[in-house]
């Protein structure tokens, strides 16, 4: 009895060592540098735009499934958008969007990894400061960048985003974004 006690607190302690490192659980927050490319006329009205600078913070886990080889869903919060101006106006578009990347890691080397996956995004806010967008409540876009191991739970991450569906009904932008990330696995 002792010893069937035994293997099972055993067997019991390997598994929840042999799942904690194949799942990990973080968080994770970083700088956006975004822009939205595309026709930026509005009622006839031709402007020209800059990219704005926001951030993004949420949720991060890495499913490791290969040596080399994980799947990193996340959960964000991201702000993108653009500034726009002409000679009469000037105004930004800022938009806030639940983001929900799944990215592929190939590791390259034990602390090295090229990510590359898609990404679906809800708008969740609209700072408005004109009417004349009318911003659509989803965003598809496909991310690629990398990812630097810094310790065992410390990693900083560079990664672009290109918007793949339109963020407006009345105009032709899609979004685009470079986000630097840092974070921590637990």
């Amino acid at each position: 009895m002792k010893k069937i006690f035994l293997a099972a607190v055993l067997f019991i302690a390997t598994s929840a060592s042999i799942q904690a490192q194949l799942l990990k659980i973080g968080v994770k927050a970083g700088v956006n540098f975004a822009n939205q490319n595309g026709d930026a006329s509005f009622d006839g009205i031709d402007y020209s735009k800059d990219g704005i600078t926001s951030y993004h913070a949420g949720l991060v886990a890495e499913v490791k499934l290969l040596e080399r080889f994980s799947i990193q869903p996340e959960l964000l919060y991201s702000t993108q958008g653009a500034t726009y101006k002409n000679a009469v106006e000037e105004f930004k578009n800022e938009l806030g969007y639940l983001s929900i990347p799944v990215m592929a890691k190939i590791y390259m080397t034990k602390s090295l990894s090229l990510e590359v996956g898609p990404q679906a995004s809800f708008l969740l806010s609209n700072k408005e400061e004109f009417d004349a967008q009318d911003p659509k409540t989803f965003d598809f876009a496909i991310n690629a960048g990398l990812g630097l191991k810094i310790t065992e739970g410390l990693f900083i991450q560079g990664r672009y985003g290109f918007g793949l569906t339109e963020v407006s009904s009345k105009a032709d932008l899609k979004n685009s974004v470079f986000q630097l990330s840092a974070g921590y696995m637990f």
